[in-house]
């Protein structure tokens, strides 16, 4: 391998926000934040939207979505271009 061209790798801190789980994962991944982990150290941290605690595929649960239909979105958007009879 040559040396100085491969990234770093390193134990780093994946935090699942949605269902507030953390994970120790081996990765390369860049970041500035560091957090201090339930053993005592700290590690670089990564917050995450879903992963396999929260993903309605690993977990068999529908997950609730905060966004308005998408009906409800159109009518919202094109209400002021009816026509007046």
């Amino acid at each position: 391998m040559k040396p100085g061209i491969h990234p770093e790798y390193r134990t780093v801190l994946f935090h699942d926000t949605s269902a507030n789980v953390f994970f120790l994962i081996g990765s390369t991944a860049e970041t500035n934040r560091t957090h201090e982990h339930t053993d005592g150290n700290t590690y670089p941290y990564i917050a995450l939207d879903v992963s396999s605690a929260s993903h309605p595929i690993y977990t068999g649960q529908q997950r609730q979505t905060k966004a308005e239909g998408r009906i409800a979105g159109f009518q919202k958007r094109f209400a002021g271009f009816t026509t007046k009879s």
